[in-house]
Order: structure tokens, then sequence, then C-alpha cells
């Protein structure tokens, strides 16, 4: 059972940061003026510090994963 509930808290944790990298990487594009001003290192690099903080935070619980 316990191996049930850290699959299922493992796939809820990485659709989470998959979800907060694609939404960090938008806030970053849609700051810049034009397409060819982009920083992709910045764009890149906030989205994937975005995505580990999200895992990190899935750590203290997450709400679709029941006890």
């Amino acid at each position: 059972m316990a191996t049930h509930n850290w699959k299922k808290w493992l796939k809820a944790a990485l659709v989470r940061a998959v979800k907060t990298v694609a939404q960090s990487a938008i806030a970053t594009i849609g700051v810049s003026a034009t397409l060819d001003s982009i920083d992709w290192l910045t764009v890149c690099s906030t989205a994937l510090v975005a995505g580990l903080l999200s895992l990190l935070t899935s750590v203290a619980g997450l709400p679709e994963v029941e006890d």
C-alpha cells in the first residue's frame, strides 16, 4: 500500500512541477518585447528553478493525494 501512495504522490508532484515549469516559461517569455530578444538561458533556468521549488513544496503534502 505504501508503494502505491509513493507512486501516486510522485505522479501528482511531477504533474504539478511540469505545469509550474510551463507557467514560469510562459511568464518569462511574456515579458520580452520580441521573440529575438528572449534570453533563452534565463527562460530555461527560471523555469527549471520553479519546477524544483514546486517539487520541494510538494514534500509538504499534495491535496491530490490522500494519506
